[in-house]
């Protein structure tokens, strides 16, 4: 497997060097957080002139490192490494093993010569938690599974058979590694049902397993498409559940958010300038995780490439919601209509369509209409799936092919 270079987080972290927070590096299981901290960001530190005894490592999942999931231990271990004034890098592997964590990293900061990096699993170590333990003291650097430019560079084959390999089995980066469909196919399953699934129901002490089990099958199906609890909670009475509460449909939903399994899209009205509280949507963090929920069954090619592109602006740092505009027909009607993202960053702000193909003016038209419906002077774009040269129509409006959408960082601004 070629080196999976992780440049956009490594730009994150060279950014928040020596801040005076704790950078919290999340996401989940199996994403790539613990080859970020090293070899990625040791290998810089090291070459930015770092000197390696001044980077203090532990990884702490280790049965060799056990003793320093005692907070006194670690703390110990770590003071006795120091021996001058100079800056050291500490760098923790799977913090929540060590109970009372907050207590030893925040102590750290204490110490002008100390800069501190830790990953946390999502079974134990939430966003919440951050805010919680922390007091503002942490820094979060959210890690996705690969990208498809990443995965497109590790992948030892053509860009259009790494296209077809992605929107199956995703960007886990150990994907890469495995040889055959049926490898891929079973490491997804068991890492869904023996890791993801298991967390959750863990952490949260849940006794409805076949309920929550139920509940991500839903999203996994759904994904593209406006749901909430009460839908949820409606699919699950007509069935015939009745030992089901509207309040724990909505607790389950929240844990699986938590988990960084899925991402929860607000709606948002373009020429009001209001959010909608329902209902919305929820795309995958990673889009061979959601195949392999459904056995591969459901390739909906259209919602598939509308959760890549959702993953690729979070990925970019955008703000993504998804745009509610309202229309008037000829007889005066009212009509709302859905632009798939309104995505912002800072004065940033791109309206974004996602569209199987343009293969008529009828098409065209149709996809173009709720964007000329938003009287602003932001740009509008539609991505095709067709790995065509990107141009625009009579209206103005970014045609771009999803490939180039991709694979260029810029591609937004053209």
């Amino acid at each position: 497997m070629k080196e999976i270079k992780r440049d956009i987080y490594l730009n994150k972290l060279i950014s928040r060097r020596e801040n005076g927070l704790i950078k919290v590096i999340t996401g989940i299981r199996r994403c790539g957080k613990s080859y970020l901290l090293d070899p990625i960001y040791k290998n810089y530190l090291l070459a930015s002139g770092v000197k390696e005894n001044h980077i203090i490592k532990l990884e702490l999942d280790r049965e060799e490192n056990s003793k320093y999931r005692d907070p006194h231990e670690l703390n110990l271990y770590v003071k006795s490494q120091i021996k001058d004034q100079d800056m050291y890098y500490i760098l923790l592997d799977e913090i929540q093993l060590v109970n009372g964590f907050e207590y030893v990293l925040n102590g750290f900061l204490y110490e002008k010569n100390l800069d501190v990096y830790v990953t946390g699993s999502n079974s134990k170590f939430l966003s919440s938690d951050i805010i919680t333990e922390f007091r503002g003291r942490g820094d979060e650097i959210r890690v996705f599974p690969l990208s498809f430019s990443e995965f497109v560079e590790a992948f030892k084959g053509e860009k259009i058979e790494a296209w077809n390999e992605y929107v199956l089995y995703g960007g886990l980066p150990l994907i890469l590694a495995k040889k055959t469909d049926e490898e891929k196919a079973k490491y997804l399953k068991d890492l869904f049902e023996q890791t993801y699934l298991k967390d959750i129901i863990e952490r949260n002490n849940i006794q409805r397993t076949d309920i929550i089990d139920s509940v991500i099958n839903i999203l996994a199906s759904s994904v593209g498409s406006l749901t909430n609890s009460q839908k949820i909670y409606n699919t699950f009475v007509s069935n015939g559940e009745k030992d089901i509460s509207l309040n724990t449909i909505n607790s389950y939903l929240k844990f699986i958010e938590d988990s960084f399994i899925v991402n929860k899209s607000n709606r948002y009205d373009v020429k009001g300038k209001k959010y909608i509280q329902t209902p919305y949507k929820y795309y995958f963090s990673d889009i061979g995780l959601r195949n392999a929920r459904l056995n591969f069954r459901q390739q909906e090619e259209n919602h598939i490439m509308e959760n890549i592109i959702y993953n690729e602006l979070i990925v970019r740092g955008y703000n993504v919601d998804v745009g509610v505009v309202e229309l008037r027909d000829e007889q005066k009607n009212r009509k709302q209509v859905e632009v798939d993202f309104v995505c912002n960053l800072g004065n940033k702000r791109y309206y974004i369509q996602s569209a199987l193909n343009l293969e008529t003016r009828e098409k065209t038209i149709q996809e173009e209409r709720p964007l000329m419906n938003i009287d602003d002077n932001f740009k509008k774009i539609i991505v095709i799936k067709d790995n065509i040269k990107h141009w625009y129509t009579e209206e103005g409006i970014l045609v771009i092919g999803i490939q180039e959408f991709l694979l260029n960082p810029d591609s937004l601004d053209l």
